[in-house]
């Protein structure tokens, strides 16, 4: 796999392989980081079609500049279509893998016409844009691999919501798992990861007009990090440590609030209350317990009547709700205003 001499981002980058990976009887093509004494994956391309005969599998360029993977019998398993409709046999295209970890596809004089962080499988790597919508279509998409051994496509995987352009969504197959991302009013927003003392990446979450992307960045000489979700619907942050030679997990990255914490546990006009040793569903003022199982909810302690000198109780901390009306260009007050007037408004932020 050919690698540029002049996109180093440090003498020994930690992304350089890509190889074919046995997992039993079968196979698939892997980019490997060299970390030693433990290897890790961080993008498959075969991932739904094994190669069962690993040992005759071939990897090669066609007359239509597409990077295709085939078994013994000349089968395609995988294939990096190049993006450009005019492209001919002839043009040169060759693979280049990145020292960011991003394996491109380009043409003699630079053009890429694929990239491997466009089809993301588990994992984002640092210093690169994952796009979640573009004009308010979902585009990028997290899966997670099937088992600890297996990378073939699992149940869990994040992505926007198609229904709203402002939060990222953990699935579990087609039903909601987890809200990882809410954006209301403010467009550029994320979190540090790292120990009390240093910071090892940065997530910014972005909405422009067109798009709605996500970025963790690091700075030159920190530890190599990624972002990856697991088998079972967890994401995690890992940090390279130089002194134990393996992977370590922030804290703030692990599923420390159990259930409670998990798309509609806490069921309407409940939250998760992480004040508490152990993280467990609350109702708000005003509201009590709607039946023994708090997946049920809460409901009023008395009649709301519209109009009839109610008020709104400032809730800090509390996520967007779901399902939430967004309306652009109103200052706080105009919203309370807005709210006040309509009926079926209960909140507003």
């Amino acid at each position: 796999m050919r690698r540029p001499s002049d996109t180093s981002r440090a003498a020994d980058p930690p992304w350089r392989r890509a190889r074919l990976q046995r997992r039993g009887l079968c196979a698939w093509l892997l980019l490997a980081g060299h970390l030693q004494p433990e290897r890790t994956y961080v993008w498959v391309a075969n991932r739904d079609h094994p190669i069962t005969t690993p040992s005759s599998a071939m990897l090669a360029i066609n007359n239509r500049s597409n990077l295709v993977l085939s078994d013994s019998k000349g089968h395609a398993l995988w294939t990096a279509t190049a993006t450009k409709s005019t492209i001919t046999g002839g043009d040169g295209a060759y693979a280049v893998l990145l020292d960011s970890g991003n394996l491109v596809l380009r043409l003699p004089n630079g053009t890429i016409i694929w990239q491997s962080i466009d089809h993301p499988t588990d994992t984002v790597l640092p210093n690169i844009k994952f796009l979640v919508s573009y004009k308010a279509q979902v585009v990028g998409r997290i899966v997670a691999w099937k088992g600890p051994d297996d990378p073939s496509t699992g149940e869990f995987s994040v992505s926007g919501d198609p229904n709203s352009n402002f939060q990222v969504i953990i699935w579990q197959g087609t039903k909601k798992y987890r809200r990882i991302i809410m954006l209301d009013s403010v467009w550029v927003t994320g979190g540090a990861y790292g120990s009390n003392t240093t910071y090892i990446m940065v997530e910014t979450d972005v909405i422009t007009k067109d798009e709605f992307y996500i970025m963790f960045t690091t700075s030159d000489g920190s530890p190599y990090a990624r972002a990856t979700l697991d088998y079972m619907g967890i994401i995690w942050i890992w940090h390279w440590n130089i002194e134990s030679s393996s992977w370590t997990a922030f804290p703030q990255s692990q599923d420390s609030t159990g259930d409670c914490a998990r798309y509609a546990s806490c069921g309407p006009f409940g939250y998760c209350d992480f004040t508490s040793v152990t993280p467990m569903c609350q109702c708000l003022d005003g509201f009590e317990p709607d039946g023994s199982s708090s997946s049920r909810g809460c409901q009023r302690k008395q009649e709301l009547i519209c109009g009839d000198g109610n008020h709104f109780v400032n809730l800090p901390g509390m996520k967007v709700p779901d399902n939430f009306l967004h309306i652009r260009n109103r200052s706080f007050d105009e919203c309370a205003t807005e709210c006040s007037r309509n009926c079926s408004c209960t909140a507003y932020t």
